[in-house]
């Protein structure tokens, strides 16, 4: 790797550039739903429900229409949840519309009813038609009437965004004190810089290889969420181990070259075999089911994946490439330490 450096840089920025081509799109590209035990009872009446009874099943729309003022049969109503049926029925996901009935999905005082929009589609692609129609139906609220989705698939829909905000704000205000952990760790801002090399490079990967995935099978939401997770701390924990291991030998004396060669002939052998432990006791679980508990499983291997394959190969090139300077930007503590072991 150090020998060839050049061809390993190459590579992987040509990597990074194809998937990463991808990545932008993995929280609007990625299935919302998938939490059901396929081949069990329930999920074969939800699938006689959408082929006999107009996809009336657990993944329909319930779209409420609600005024303080005006009742069910006021003009404005009706116009309503004829502009309603027109939108929904045009779109394929869905199946029979059925409009409020007295009786059944209006309400007793008639400042209530409830527009049924049937599942014609997996609960993956309701989530996203929720997740298309949603703002435009309602965005018809007004003169006095509030519209909304609601039912199963408008739940995952609202709970992907919310899911997806937290991940923003809980990242925005991890990273800077993962960074400042780091540099204290390391003792030096280039050696921290490290973790962060792997972990973008795990990250872009591997969000980029759930959205290709995801076009031959649906990959839940979570997978992404996980993914993140475990690039971040791997990309911590691999470059440490090597990292560190790495400065010792520098300042034992040894050339770059030959410090890379001890480094990945121990640290690398750890990091490898941590990697593969992980790799196999995760594959247990593509056996479960459910299909957002296996894709869990899958964004995961994809960072574990992509992380140790940077710390094989991307590591050592950059290693090599910087010898002595991996100790660059030295907290004073660090040097201080370092002329006291001297001493």
């Amino acid at each position: 790797m150090v020998d060839r450096r050049r061809w390993v840089f190459a590579l992987w920025l040509l990597v990074t550039v194809l998937l990463g081509a991808a990545a932008p799109t993995v929280f609007d590209s990625l299935a919302g739903a998938g939490w059901q035990a396929n081949g069990s009872e329930s999920v074969r009446t939800r699938e006689l429900a959408e082929q006999h009874f107009g996809g009336n099943s657990a993944a329909a729309v319930q779209v409420v229409i609600h005024s303080d003022t005006a009742t069910m049969d006021a003009p404005r109503a009706r116009q309503i949840v004829d502009e309603l049926t027109g939108i929904l029925a045009s779109d394929s996901r869905f199946g029979a519309v059925v409009a409020p009935e007295p009786g059944r999905s209006i309400s007793p005082d008639g400042h209530t009813g409830i527009l049924l929009a049937g599942a014609a589609a997996n609960t993956d692609e309701m989530v996203a038609a929720v997740d298309e129609l949603g703002p435009q139906l309602r965005a018809m609220s007004g003169d006095g009437f509030e519209i909304y989705p609601t039912g199963s698939s408008a739940l995952w829909s609202d709970f992907n965004k919310a899911n997806h905000d937290a991940m923003m704000k809980a990242e925005l205000f991890s990273w800077p004190v993962t960074l400042a952990i780091m540099v204290l760790a390391f003792g030096s801002l280039v050696a921290a810089g490290l973790p962060l090399l792997l972990t973008m490079v795990g990250l872009i990967a591997s969000a980029g290889g759930l959205v290709l995935l995801n076009q031959f099978t649906p990959i839940s939401v979570w997978a992404m969420n996980f993914a993140m997770m475990f690039a971040l701390a791997l990309g911590i924990d691999y470059a440490l181990f090597v990292v560190s291991r790495f400065r010792d030998a520098i300042r034992g004396g040894a050339t770059p070259r030959a410090a890379v060669a001890v480094t990945m002939a121990t640290a690398g052998k750890a990091v490898l075999l941590s990697g593969l432990t992980v790799l196999v006791s995760l594959s247990a679980v593509l056996v479960v089911p459910a299909p957002a508990v296996r894709t869990m499983a899958v964004g995961i291997m994809f960072a574990v994946t992509f992380v140790l394959l940077a710390t094989l190969t991307l590591l050592p090139a950059v290693l090599g490439a910087l010898g002595a300077r991996v100790n660059a930007g030295s907290l004073p503590y660090v040097a201080r330490q370092h002329c006291s072991v001297r001493v």
